[in-house]
């Protein structure tokens, strides 16, 4: 599958330069494993990865900072409806956020869906099993893997599906690294089911958090999914575009390492926090650059139940008008901003 470039209507709001450099901000600050990933992206699709990264954070904190009040999940929504509407609201990670699904055709239904993950973590849900554990992962990182997909050009259920599977191994990685940080906030979320087939009281445990042997199995239980996960993402980025292969390659290589930390850890995540060497990041960073031909084996496997929402809404909106010309909007904008920093740094330097 080849890539497919778009010039941007003309009629969309411009990305400020501000905007976009406070969306790298954050993702720079909040995200050191998705920001080492992207550094491999081309401008392309590094700008508007960037920009989507920004907004999802935003949103994050938003439901966090405001102490999970429903009332904060009101309100991204109605900024959705701005972002949508093409009036949105004068702040960065908004702005930019509109210019971007314009252009790239992003559906309202996938960050909809994400929204409705993140009111989950407000309503204190819980899961009992895997599937639901799956069903809460595709919405707040299976939507982003959709995105991303669709910032590359790559709209086919097949590729697609992958994308969502990656995102969803992603966040399984995440709950296994936070298991202690997330029970000492009073969240839970590895499957109860599981957690009593291992001799656990989830309530039980969640009032007074403690490693012990029989969460190891848990745990294991947990990255053994995400790694069938991994797999078959791992089929879908021969489906990208070449350029895009080896930041992707990366996200799925670090994601999975955190998984591995935890192994190495005896599957202790709460009286410790799985990180990923400088070391380790630069070897796996390499790796993602040199598998650019992965097997093709799983790429027609069946989508993940939990993910069948998300192609769903991908599939009822059409894809942008293919115009000719490579130059994109953000690309410029990206290459001229790097260009700046360049030369601030050197600035400092020199001084």
């Amino acid at each position: 599958m080849s890539a497919t470039h778009h010039r941007p209507d003309q009629t969309l709001p411009p990305l400020l330069d501000a905007d976009l450099a406070a969306c790298r901000a954050s993702l720079a600050a909040n995200s050191r494993t998705f920001h080492a990933a992207s550094l491999l992206l081309p401008p392309a699709v590094r700008a508007p990865a960037t920009v989507l990264y920004g907004f999802c954070r935003l949103a994050d904190d938003t439901v966090d900072v405001e102490g999970g009040r429903r009332l904060a999940i009101t309100q991204l929504r109605r900024r959705l409806d701005r972002v949508f509407e093409g009036r949105p609201q004068a702040v960065a990670a908004d702005r930019a956020l509109a210019a971007v699904v314009a252009r790239y055709a992003i559906p309202r239904a996938l960050l909809d869906l994400l929204i409705e993950g993140l009111s989950w973590d407000v309503e204190g849900r819980s899961y009992e099993t895997l599937d639901e554990l799956q069903d809460y992962a595709a919405r707040v990182a299976g939507t982003v893997g959709a995105m991303m997909s669709l910032l590359m050009g790559v709209r086919e259920a097949p590729a697609l599906a992958r994308a969502c599977d990656l995102g969803v191994a992603m966040q399984l990685s995440n709950i296994a690294r936070d298991v202690g940080e997330d029970a000492r906030m009073g969240r839970l979320y590895l499957p109860r089911q599981w957690l009593r087939e291992a001799g656990i009281a989830p309530e039980a445990w969640l009032a007074a958090p403690r490693f012990e042997p029989a969460l190891a199995g848990v745990m294991q239980r947990l990255l053994a999914s995400a790694d069938e996960l991994y797999a078959r993402a791992a089929s879908g980025v021969a489906s990208l575009p070449m350029a895009c292969r080896p930041g992707i390659n990366a996200a799925r290589l670090l994601y999975a390492e955190i998984g591995r930390e935890v192994t190495r850890a005896g599957g202790d995540s709460v009286s410790r926090r799985a990180v990923v060497s400088g070391r380790r990041k630069s070897g796996l960073l390499l790796r993602a650059g040199l598998s650019l031909w992965p097997g093709r084996a799983l790429l027609e496997a069946p989508p993940l139940p939990a993910n069948r929402p998300l192609l769903a809404a991908v599939a009822a909106t059409e894809a942008p008008p293919q115009t000719a010309g490579k130059v994109d909007f953000v690309i410029d904008l990206f290459e001229r901003l790097e260009r700046r920093e360049r030369q601030t740094h050197f600035g400092r330097s020199a001084a």
